[in-house]
């Protein structure tokens, strides 16, 4: 009888989610923050160094440090700034949306020190006596713009002008000075000058016991302003060496942004009409919790305060992915189930029951990656990594609880009794059931492959492969971007068709010709130029005006200091590192260690062969490629996962092995079982990561060659690596002789 109570309830909750997708969705996208690289800024790390040899780098230092560039930013008008302390001397800035990207950063870097100095250059007082808030833009009696000083004490100011006025005729000045440098400024050299270093020099004719003091000068109403706003910002304790930079220009941002998420929703939706298609009333509920999956990620990265980057687009997409594949890890077991010819709602609990544990344990070896990637990541990896751990706890509470939830009232209100046809099973391959035991297999198109009877062939190809991958990384080496080998990267995007050489004239014309010039786009309209040595603050702020002027669209630059680059390369090989060892550790408690082992040899195998494509394609190395190989370590794992779930519920089944023919129908019966999900998830991530490699922007392309090519390394390995030398060194354990207990000596008599 079919209860309808829950179907009821199964089409209030789809009008409930839908409901809420379609009045929330907009809202929450509008007001998800988008990084410098989706709207356009810059980001700047600093090392912090002492004012001088008599300050103290601490702490407190930092933090005040942080205060006066936060009040500096304020002034800029920036919204929403993000400035961190990275360690115990490093403040990493990022300024998204900014328009004047030159004049912020002078801003931040200038130490604004106020100094007034008699002619000799002896400090009188500093910007300590400027009241707060007490410097403003005003017009002198000329009505030029000048800019007035409130002090906190019209008596100090006083005994300072009654000291210069006693220095006599023409020396009666003083001289006002910002960042005035001790033995390379000098009021005598700078006086020559047409446009001193100093703000003004007024003459001192009588005692001034007041508390405002006008500052006059070769100054325009914005220089007064950014002045004033300058000192009133205060200055700061430190002194600030840019050491990484990396600016995008609006443009660029903008059509990342267009590109990719065109990319995101094709990949997508090619994702849903697969999993209706071949999985049918299953697939349509994956469809609607893969929706509320992406509705819920887009939500809580919003009450983060999270912010949105292209790597993170790129990691919600390939989330899609991984919440698909525990749909189908639970749809596949219910169909054994019902091939078996269990009826519909037993099939649905064993299956539900019986895939728990694969999906658990897949999610918590690819969390320890990402994991790993936000501990050791920059700003960028750490916005992919933040976004793939959250991708990952929803996905399991969707793909696990709301599918079955779901899929649970449809099941359970018998209106899916004897429709094997709607979870994609035909009736001829159903077994009966009264004719099974617990160790008949449920039909399977694949139960006649034999994957390990070419198993040594496939050692040696995979061996052969990896001397082949050395004697390749020997010869070509890897092609570091500036993230490792340091230097600077000028991306230009022009209107028009490219050329290398017109690029490198094009630069070489104001002294910046590239050490090389690579082309990319449609109709090779950008084009990405890299130099050996980083560039300066002032030179970063030339390259971007002519550029601008003479393409119409402003250059993104990006300059590393050689200590980030080898600090950048150092973190990554802990990362891998770090990843590879928790996951050995995860998989040995969870399983056993030879499991661990034989994962992690397969995986160490999938980076490598990644490694080596880059090598031979000549494509760059940057800090996103180690993001792409531990996102792939996590993705070949969740197959091994899968696979070696399958083998140790089908060793415990076996309950005597004692032979190697034993342990390899175990493993092929396995592989034989799984192959069907294998290929069904790796096409799914590939429809996500095909998209964004042909339709994504080409900042990320890379990126997505890198996983282009795990994902199918990983399917390879997963199968004729992890699983059959997991057989070989099981097969030597049983083989090896047990040590006879040792008897107790008999006691003398």
């Amino acid at each position: 009888m079919v209860k309808r109570g829950r179907i009821v309830a199964f089409f209030l909750l789809l009008i409930l989610i839908a409901s809420t997708l379609g009045v929330f969705t907009n809202p929450i996208t509008k007001d998800i923050k988008l990084g410098l690289d989706l709207q356009g800024g810059f980001e700047v790390l600093y090392e912090v160094k002492p004012i001088n040899e008599n300050s103290e780098l601490n702490r407190d230092v930092l933090l005040s440090t942080v205060s006066a560039l936060n009040n500096r930013v304020n002034v800029l008008g920036v919204s929403e700034p993000n400035i961190q302390i990275e360690g115990t001397d490093r403040i990493r800035v990022q300024l998204a949306g900014i328009d004047d990207q030159a004049k912020a950063r002078e801003l931040l870097s200038t130490e604004a020190k106020l100094t007034f100095r008699d002619v000799d250059d002896k400090l009188l007082m500093d910007g300590s006596a400027l009241a707060e808030s007490g410097a403003t833009q005003s017009f002198d009696q000329y009505n030029a713009p000048s800019v007035s000083l409130t002090l906190r004490s019209a008596s100090e100011f006083g005994d300072l002008t009654r000291q210069i006025m006693n220095m006599g005729p023409n020396r009666n000045l003083i001289v006002i000075w910002l960042d005035y440098e001790e033995g390379v400024d000098s009021y005598a050299a700078e006086a020559q000058k047409e446009n001193p270093k100093y703000l003004s020099a007024a003459t001192v004719q009588h005692v001034i016991n007041d508390t405002n003091v006008q500052i006059t000068g070769n100054f325009t109403v914005e220089s007064a302003k950014e002045l004033s706003d300058l000192l009133n910002a205060g200055s700061l304790p430190v002194e600030l060496t840019e050491i990484y930079s990396t600016s995008v220009g609006a443009q660029f941002g903008e059509t990342a942004l267009q590109k990719t998420v065109f990319a995101g929703i094709v990949g997508i939706a090619i994702i849903l009409l697969f999993m209706l298609v071949v999985y049918r009333l299953p697939g349509f509920v994956a469809v609607i919790t893969l929706s509320a999956y992406i509705f819920l990620i887009l939500l809580v990265f919003n009450l983060m305060n999270g912010v949105l980057t292209l790597p993170g687009i790129a990691a919600l997409i390939l989330g899609v992915g991984m919440a698909v594949d525990a749909n189908i890890i639970t749809y596949e077991r219910i169909k054994e189930e019902l091939k078996l010819g269990r009826s519909t709602m037993s099939a649905f609990r064993a299956g539900t029951r019986n895939s728990f544990s694969t999906i658990l344990d897949a999610n918590l070896t690819t969390l320890i990656a990402a994991g790993v990637m936000f501990a050791y990541g920059t700003s960028s990896v750490k916005g992919f990594a933040t976004m793939l751990i959250v991708s990952i706890l929803l996905s399991f509470v969707t793909a696990v609880f709301g599918s079955r939830i779901l899929l649970g009232l449809l099941v359970n209100s018998r209106i899916l009794n004897n429709k094997p046809h709607l979870f994609a099973v035909k009736k001829e391959d159903i077994l009966d059931i009264n004719q099974i035991n617990d160790q008949t297999d449920p039909p399977n198109r694949f139960s006649n492959w034999d994957f390990l009877k070419h198993r040594n062939k496939f050692f040696v190809f995979s061996a052969t492969m990896v001397v082949i991958g050395i004697i390749i990384l020997t010869v070509f080496r890897l092609n570091l971007g500036i993230d490792f080998a340091s230097g600077a990267r000028i991306d230009i995007m022009s209107e028009n068709p490219l050329t290398a050489e017109e690029v490198k004239e094009e630069l070489a014309s104001i002294n910046f010709e590239p050490s090389d010039v690579i082309l990319s786009g449609d109709n090779n309209e950008m084009a990405v130029a890299r130099y050996v040595d980083d560039f300066s603050q002032s030179e970063i702020a030339e390259i971007k005006q002519h550029i601008s002027s003479k393409y119409g669209s402003e250059p993104s630059i990006s300059t590393v200091s050689p200590t980030v680059g080898e600090e950048l390369a150092r973190n990554a090989f802990f990362a891998v590192l770090i990843a590879s060892i928790g996951i050995v550790i995860y998989i040995s408690v969870r399983f056993e260690f030879l499991y661990g082992l034989a994962a992690i040899t397969a995986l160490l195998y999938d980076a490598f062969f990644i490694i080596v494509v880059f090598s031979i394609l000549r494509l760059e190395v940057d800090i996103t490629f180690i993001a792409a190989v531990l996102t792939i370590i996590g993705y070949s794992l969740n197959d091994t996962i899968v696979t070696f779930d399958r083998i140790r519920e089908n060793y415990k089944k076996k309950k005597r092995v004692k032979t190697y023919e034993d342990l390899a129908e175990i493993v092929n019966k396995s592989l034989q079982q799984t192959f069907t999900r294998s290929i069904n998830t790796v096409l799914t991530v590939l429809f996500a990561v095909v998209a964004l490699l042909l339709l994504g922007s080409e900042s990320i392309s890379n990126f997505s060659i890198a996983l282009l090519v795990g994902l199918i390394a990983g399917t390879y390995s997963s199968l004729f690596i992890a699983a059959q030398l997991w057989l070989v060194w099981k097969h030597k354990q049983l083989n090896k002789p047990k040590k006879a207990p040792v008897n107790e000596a008999e006691p003398e008599v």
